[in-house]
């Protein structure tokens, strides 16, 4: 707009400053050929009455006479005749004459002309040498110059009234430009703002989003082509959907159906187990080994089912109010692990907070038993509550922090620690753990509207940061 502004303002303005330059140029010339044509009539009526020499009185008679052909009575003449002059004015210093008209007047046959400002105004000086006819019919010069001056103040208004024409004109010219560029970047915006806000709808996930073609110029095919991209972008998304239910169900399915005969596996490699004493060395071994991958994969099915149901969308929460510090110490306990984790908890009471007991409980075995297997003892474990700033005032949080004393995680890993059935060694394909333990803590944290990060310790080993919120209305409400 801005463009087409300064385009429109600027060939209003060239337009007005040609104009007035031909108009001005027009009323000037012909006021010069008005007067040249008057002042030469004139003069040839009167020469051939004019005695040859003149006397100073015969030619401030005829510089009068020839004053007396412009009806304003606006000429002043200054006639010469061999160093003898005489004006029509008595005493008229005639100072708009320059000496290089006059001499150019005097030696030279044609008729010159110039404009002259003297005292702040524009007169016209014209010198013409007056022209005899010798009796062969040729014409002579009579040794007789003529000048006039001729004041241009009719012609200063004309062209003092053509400036203000010009502009008044310029300034609706340049108001209907700015109209005309404001319609046109109307025309332009408005469908480039349809364009952006279903941009930004396709980016909010409303695929089926459209617009209106009309026209056939570039931003209707620019608008084609979009509505092309947008159908194409909605059907993959929406195989992409298909695929990825079809294979979710898939998973809980196959998990739903192994659960029945692991159950029954897990009883008889019990027994195995009970007996494997009595047996020989390799079948005892034997009996082992399926014992251990029975529970592996009991354990594999029951992750799956989880991660399944955190992709359905069917985990809930089911809140209550605990002291988070026992709650930590239960699950140590539970497993046998306070000799080889260190703990550094508050008072008893002295943090509580609305979470889901199961689920802390989960994320606190996933991230010591992962520090356990994957790091080296011992691992350090810190409890501790802070505040963080949130609009109309503070919010109180849970930090739960896992140290482990390893070698820490490679910077290549860091960024898919979180990921599913990842693996940092890929030249490993079996593990003890079901590659699924870190992504359900991840699930579960977010859950709860927390946030869970993975970094190397300063001094060495690997450091899992997990900040529960302490209250959760909103989350309570939905659960």
């Amino acid at each position: 707009m801005v463009a087409f502004g300064l385009v429109a303002v600027v060939a209003t303005l060239s337009t007005g400053a040609l104009t007035f330059r031909e108009a001005r140029t027009g009323i000037l010339q012909q006021s010069q050929d008005s007067v040249i044509r008057l002042l030469r009539d004139r003069a040839g009526t009167l020469a051939p009455g004019l005695t040859v020499p003149p006397d100073s009185e015969d030619l401030t008679s005829f510089a009068t006479r020839v004053a007396q052909a412009d009806p304003s009575r606006k000429w002043r003449v200054l006639v010469t005749y061999h160093g003898l002059s005489a004006t029509s004015v008595p005493h008229d210093p005639f100072a708009e004459l320059t000496p290089a008209l006059r001499t150019t007047a005097t030696t030279e046959t044609p008729t010159v002309f110039q404009r002259v400002t003297h005292a702040g105004h524009s007169s016209l000086v014209v010198g013409m040498p007056v022209m005899l006819a010798s009796p062969n019919g040729e014409r002579r010069a009579s040794g007789l110059t003529v000048f006039l001056t001729v004041p241009q103040t009719d012609e200063e208004s004309y062209v003092q009234a053509l400036v203000a024409a010009v502009e008044r004109a310029t300034v609706p010219a340049v108001l209907l430009a700015v109209l005309l560029a404001l319609l046109a970047a109307r025309g332009v915006l408005r469908p480039v703002r349809k364009l952006r806000h279903a941009t930004r709808r396709i980016a909010e996930g409303r695929f089926d989003t459209r617009l209106a073609v009309h026209g056939s110029d570039e931003l209707a095919d620019l608008s084609h082509t979009f509505n092309e991209t947008a159908a194409a972008l909605e059907g993959s998304i929406a195989e992409l959907r298909r695929m990825e239910a079809k294979a979710r169900r898939f998973a809980a399915d196959v998990s739903h159906e192994l659960r029945t005969p692991l159950a029954a596996m897990s009883v008889v490699t019990d027994i195995l187990d009970e007996d494997a004493a009595g047996l020989d060395p390799d079948t005892a071994h034997a009996v082992r080994l399926i014992s251990e991958e029975t529970a592996h994969l009991a354990r594999l099915v029951e992750d799956l089912m989880e991660i399944s149901r955190f992709d359905a969308g069917a985990a809930a929460l089911h809140l209550d109010e605990i002291d988070l510090a026992e709650s930590v110490r239960r699950t140590l306990s539970s497993r046998a692990w306070q000799d080889t984790v260190t703990t550094q908890l508050p008072p008893p009471g002295a943090l509580r907070g609305r979470v889901d007991p199961r689920r802390l409980d989960v994320i606190v075995a996933n991230l010591v038993g992962n520090a356990l297997r994957h790091g080296a003892p011992p691992v350090r474990l810190s409890l501790y509550g802070h505040q963080r700033p949130v609009p109309g005032g503070a919010r109180g949080w849970a930090v739960i922090e896992v140290l482990d004393s390893g070698p820490g995680i490679p910077e290549s890993v860091l960024p898919h620690i979180f990921d599913r059935f990842y693996k940092s060694d890929t030249a490993r394909t079996r593990t003890e753990g079901s590659g699924l333990g870190l992504a359900i803590t991840a699930e579960n944290v977010h859950l709860h509207g927390g946030t869970i990060r993975a970094a190397n310790h300063p001094v060495g080993g690997a450091l899992i940061t997990v900040e529960l919120p302490l209250s959760q209305p909103d989350l309570e409400a939905w659960s």
